[in-house]
């Protein structure tokens, strides 16, 4: 006998439903392992492509790198999600995953400064923004895809896998770096290690390809292109124009997500270096482990905003932030392996909640007509601002202060930011996502009706 889930108003086999957590996360899983890669070799990457006799100068500018690939997000965001929204979520989906691969297995092949010169950091940073670009369509495309197929009272669940991908590929990454750092000496590290991770992107591409190919289109999309043949996706005008309240409130509780993620995976590796005086290994381990722990984390997580809503998720994590990031920032500081590994896990708690809520905000805060293309917006560019940025405001804010923990200081102040927005937004846990195409930007009506019914 076949089990079924209830889907909105479809109903979706158990069967089905795993094979597209799978493929999502997966897939997702990839791009960020890819992405990942460049920040933990941030130290190594500045030395081969900006060298400079001042080792802050040579990671501003390799952070620098990283910040305007984010540039390239909701670029990459729009045009995927136009298409997204028009063609459907799964060839979209297999492409971003080919363009990420493609760029990242490239960036492994580059020839160093020494080798070219300045053409060297050039073709860096046109891959990193091809990555960018990529990655603008790609996880508000793997969260959606998961929506629109969960059932709607545990989205929240459902759609934590995504976050939790991410999670385990970022610890993926700094685990592969460690275990090179550990076997390899310096002189072989800088000579060609670091190229490995960066080439392990070809095989893992294809893999993610074969798995989002098979697939088929989501529930939602079918019954919009079904039923509205004639209207069709929104144009990005009136996305903006009927979206734009909704837009700029989630994406003010992304901010604090963007920041927290970036700050918590990929500065504070160089941060437990730069300013905890443990060496390359032990900050790798402590980032791995905290990694881990978010991932493992992740699906309480999903469960806790299933069951409380949105709202007090936000309001939660708002809270935990303020409180907890100065402590996590000292002890991370106080050059004690233990310590820093509580710290950093203070740190994660903050960051995996916050992803974890975005990602069914990201699906219920808007209808299937613009899904993809207001979410992918959303999302990147409150990325692109907060979280492309991080690793060289920290840098930079520590430079300009001389206060080791300015950095938190200007978190507290993000998610004072968050808590304004998030709490702004109508609670949206138990809506219909095939049910809410004719919901505007502050029409609350519809989705109080439909929440009352679903309760």
């Amino acid at each position: 006998m076949t089990v079924v889930l209830t889907y909105q108003d479809n109903r979706v086999p158990a069967s089905t439903l795993r094979k597209v957590v799978s493929a999502a996360a997966i897939g997702n899983f990839v791009e960020w392992f890819d992405f990942a890669v460049y920040g933990f070799l941030a130290t190594v990457i500045a030395s081969q492509f900006f060298p400079s006799s001042d080792v802050s100068l040579g990671l501003l500018k390799t952070f620098g790198v990283f910040a305007v690939a984010f540039g390239m997000r909701p670029l990459g965001g729009v045009f995927f999600g136009i298409l997204g929204d028009k063609l459907g979520r799964k060839s979209i989906l297999s492409l971003t995953i080919l363009l990420m691969a493609g760029a990242t297995t490239f960036i492994g092949l580059l020839p160093s400064h020494a080798a070219i010169g300045v053409m060297a950091p050039v073709l860096l940073t046109v891959l990193r923004c091809v990555q960018g670009f990529s990655a603008g369509g790609e996880y508000a495309g793997s969260v959606a895809y998961v929506m629109e197929h969960a059932p709607r009272d545990q989205r929240g669940w459902y759609g934590s896998f995504v976050p939790v991908s991410t999670f385990t590929a970022f610890a993926s990454a700094a685990l592969l770096v460690f275990v090179l750092e550990s076997s390899l000496t310096a002189e072989a590290m800088s000579g060609w290690g670091w190229r490995v991770p960066f080439l392990v992107a070809a095989p893992l591409g294809l893999i993610g390809l074969y798995l989002r190919w098979r697939l088929e289109e989501t529930p939602a999309f079918q019954a919009m292109s079904s039923e509205k043949k004639s209207e069709g996706h929104s144009k990005l005008a009136d996305t903006l124009r009927d979206q734009g309240s909704s837009i700029l409130r989630l994406g003010a509780f992304i901010s604090l997500t963007a920041l927290s993620f970036y700050t918590f995976t990929t500065y504070f590796a160089t941060y437990l270096q730069v300013v905890g005086n443990l060496t390359r290994p032990q900050a790798l381990l402590v980032s791995t482990v905290a990694l881990l722990f978010a991932a493992a984390c992740c699906p309480a997580a999903g469960a806790f905003t299933d069951r409380v809503g949105r709202r007090k998720t936000v309001a939660a994590i708002g809270g935990w932030v303020v409180l907890t990031v100065l402590p996590a920032f000292w002890l991370a500081t106080s050059g004690s392996l233990p310590l820093a590994i509580l710290g950093v896990l203070l740190l994660a708690v903050g960051a995996l909640a916050s992803g974890v809520v975005t990602a069914a905000l990201l699906s219920e805060t808007f209808p299937t007509r613009t899904r993809y293309t207001a979410s992918a917006l959303t999302y990147n560019v409150s990325y692109t601002i907060f979280g492309g940025t991080a690793p060289l405001m920290a840098t930079w804010l520590i430079g300009t202060t001389g206060n080791n923990l300015a950095p938190a200081f200007y978190l507290m102040a993000i998610a004072v930011l968050a808590l304004i927005g998030g709490l702004a937004l109508p609670e949206t846990y138990r809506i219909s996502l095939m049910q809410d195409d004719g919901r505007r930007d502050g029409d609350t009506s519809l989705r109080i009706a439909t929440r009352n019914s679903a309760a």
